[in-house]
């Protein structure tokens, strides 16, 4: 499969070869929403929580006797039915780390990239070097490229020109291809790609096994 290249004005420079093996597969609904309850599981941090009948303050003692007195039994006052007693089953703090494994996180990825790269929201670019940090220079490469907010520029290696100039751009986001996962993908409107980012997602994806349908 091939695709376009293009520079940062927008003009076509050539043409790039397309891993089938990253870019051509059939992507599963079930399996990438598999991987996006799992990811968005492990972001949660774990902080909420509640105080169980052995933690929230009061007496121990019997409210009244067992017998005899008309009353519902009762042996304590922080028991879960009463007004300011403890919480049953609520929520405790504490992360929980779902797990993932690598392989499917890769195939996840590959999945997504060729639902993206199917439905012509991937941009594959030469460089995105800039000459000046300025958030006017960023933005008037973006809209030559035909991308504005919900775009995700994948680099290979960290740019800090490029980081100052789309800043303050709203919905704007870098990442570089060995930190890009298959949610961050699906959000995407548009990804802009460039020539190195797209060899190391390439070489992500040589250990991926072969296709059968996916």
């Amino acid at each position: 499969m091939q695709a376009q290249l293009l520079n940062a004005k927008g003009s076509e420079v050539g043409k790039i070869e397309l891993n089938d093996a990253v870019f051509a597969r059939r992507p599963s609904r079930e399996f990438l929403h598999e991987y996006v309850t799992v990811y968005l599981a492990n972001q949660r941090q774990g902080t909420a929580n509640t105080k169980t009948r052995g933690e929230v303050s009061g007496s121990g003692k019997k409210p009244w006797k067992q017998k005899h007195t008309g009353r519902a039994r009762a042996g304590s006052l922080r028991s879960p039915l009463w007004r300011h007693g403890g919480i049953t089953f609520g929520p405790r703090a504490g992360h929980v780390h779902l797990g993932f494994p690598r392989r499917k996180a890769r195939l996840a990825l590959a999945q997504a990239l060729s639902a993206k790269q199917a439905a012509g929201s991937m941009v594959f670019v030469e460089s995105l070097a800039l000459e000046s940090a300025k958030t006017k220079v960023a933005a008037q490469m973006l809209k030559t490229l035909g991308c504005a907010a919900g775009t995700i520029l994948v680099l290979d290696a960290p740019d800090a020109v490029l980081a100052r100039a789309s800043r303050n751009l709203p919905g704007v986001d870098i990442m570089l291809a060995g930190d890009l996962n298959a949610y961050c993908v699906l959000r995407a409107r548009r990804m802009v790609v460039t020539r190195p980012a797209l060899e190391k997602l390439q070489a992500r994806g040589a250990a991926l096994p072969a296709m059968k349908g996916n």
